[in-house]
């Protein structure tokens, strides 16, 4: 099990990014639009520098649903690898099966 403070803090971090997306991604068009003066490209990158870090989408750390576990998440279930196991072997996933050969 994961710390409570380090699944919080995920928490708040994907908040912040659904909170912050579209501004980001505003001035992100315009750092980008090479067609605009460079000066209005160099005042958008520092407004977006002043936004906060957390709200990068980059930050944001993929955590097992049921442990909070981050090491070896598979992303097609939302879990870890450990709790895959666990739920596959009380088959509460359809479809997975132990491999035996």
């Amino acid at each position: 099990m994961a710390k409570c403070s380090s699944i919080e803090k995920n928490k708040n971090r994907i908040a912040m990014v659904k909170n912050q997306r579209v501004g980001r991604a505003a001035l992100k068009a315009i750092i980008y639009n090479k067609d605009l003066p460079l000066e209005d490209r160099i005042r958008a990158t520092m407004k977006l520098a002043e936004r906060p870090r957390n709200s990068a989408a980059i930050r944001v750390r993929n955590r097992c649903e049921i442990s909070g576990r981050s090491r070896g998440f598979y992303r097609k279930f939302q879990i870890s690898r450990i709790a895959l196991r666990e739920l596959g072997n009380q088959g509460m996933i359809p479809g997975l099966t132990k491999s035996s050969w």
